[in-house]
């Protein structure tokens, strides 16, 4: 049985009250809005490598409560998360409203589909889970052959900082403290062929990166 972090355990804790916070005072439409626009941005800075056709087999994985699920109407989607039950209570999070969308409330380590998905996008999801060898190797084997896995999240800039990162907590959301090159590594052990390595946005200590894989 998978040993469950502490760290892991606190740290979706303090997530589903980041959102509360987070959205306390947001129109739930007008965010919503916005935040399909930033998808649609997102989309657009892979299509050169991954264009989504229409009724493709899409999973969202760890895709919180407004994940890039709410822009791919077009498209059969999955979308799985461990905080799904307690996004229930917050105002953005509608399941009604996502008829394309089947939800699961799992985590990245519980998947088990094997070869079902086209395009599997993992966004500023792989550096919160419990256990990162076990969730890219689910990611990896839930796709079809030739399939692609679209991965982002924040990635540290300096080996000193990571270190101090790793070692005390500094970042409780994010349990997985590591480097772009290290993300990709997780990748390429589980035969993944990496198309591309975006820098989607540059911050003081993170890099926030895209990672576009095939299998």
């Amino acid at each position: 049985m998978q040993k469950t972090n502490l760290k892991w355990v606190v740290a979706q804790k303090l997530e589903y009250l980041w959102w509360i916070r987070y959205l306390k005072k947001k129109n739930p439409t007008e965010y919503l809005i916005k935040k399909i626009g930033y998808w649609k941005k997102m989309l657009g800075a892979i299509e050169d490598v991954v264009v989504i056709q229409p009724g493709a087999a899409v999973l969202d994985a760890g895709c919180g409560p407004a994940g890039i699920f709410i822009a791919l109407n077009n498209n059969k989607v999955e979308a799985i998360d461990p905080l799904l039950d307690k996004y229930q209570n917050l105002p953005v999070f509608k399941p009604a409203h996502f008829g394309w969308t089947h939800f699961r409330n799992i985590p990245i380590e519980a998947l088990d589909d094997k070869e079902k998905y086209d395009i599997i996008f993992c966004l500023n999801a792989i550096n919160h889970v419990n256990d990162i060898n076990i969730c890219c190797k689910n990611l990896v084997d839930s796709l079809k052959p030739n399939g692609f896995l679209v991965m982002s999240t924040d990635a540290h800039r300096h080996p000193l900082l990571k270190k101090i990162f790793q070692l005390l907590p500094g970042d409780m959301l994010h349990p997985i403290q590591l480097d772009i090159n290290e993300y990709a590594d997780f990748l390429e052990k589980n035969q993944m062929k990496l198309l591309k390595k975006i820098l989607y946005k540059r911050e003081s200590i993170f890099d926030y990166y895209i990672l576009i894989a095939q299998k």
